[in-house]
């Protein structure tokens, strides 16, 4: 099992490879019809997550999610899918530097990049604001090599909050449809 980096030097790390190359963000929005907690629980549950997390066509089992809610704890897993007929896995291993239940979740990872051969911090800050009922969910994730490495996430979290979108519709509370008065 790779070791982990505490977040003490996972900031350090940070600010020495930030100063050798150039690092691209990403920033998105997208607006939940499901109340704040159990958007935020959808990124904190290992069972939903399992359900949604991952492109479509990328699996990301239970047993390969670990996630301990705290700053300090891990958000880790393994997305699973094939490429050309051979099967492929990118783990995320990243460590929660902000954890604020329903309103924030913030996580540092370590990120190789193989062709440089270098390894560089990838930060990831998800802000949940409720608007009367629904959900809008900030999102910005840092430390990308290149605006094709970010803008090929861009369509990776698009595809996963698709498939968030009818998590949610299966997991939040019906409600009343009505009543009929005979």
């Amino acid at each position: 099992m790779p070791s982990r980096m505490s977040p003490h030097e996972i900031q350090e790390s940070d600010m020495s490879t930030q100063q050798e190359r150039q690092s691209f963000t990403l920033s998105m929005e997208r607006e939940f019809d499901a109340p704040r907690d159990l958007v935020f629980k959808a990124f904190m549950d290992p069972q939903t997550l399992s359900a949604w997390f991952g492109p479509e066509g990328v699996d990301t089992p239970l047993d390969r999610i670990e996630v301990e809610p705290r700053v300090g704890g891990v958000w880790r897993m393994v997305m699973v899918y094939e490429e050309d007929g051979v099967p492929k896995e990118s783990p995320i291993d990243s460590v929660i530097q902000e954890y604020d239940p329903p309103r924030l979740l913030a996580t540092s990872q370590l990120d190789s990049d193989l062709a440089e051969g270098q390894t560089h911090v990838m930060s990831l800050r998800l802000e949940f604001e409720d608007i009367g009922g629904r959900t809008l969910l900030r999102l910005t994730q840092s430390g990308f090599n290149s605006q094709e490495y970010a803008d090929m996430t861009r369509d990776g979290w698009a595809s996963s909050f698709t498939l968030l979108d009818a998590e949610l519709g299966r997991t939040r509370p019906k409600s009343d449809a009505g009543t009929i008065n005979s």
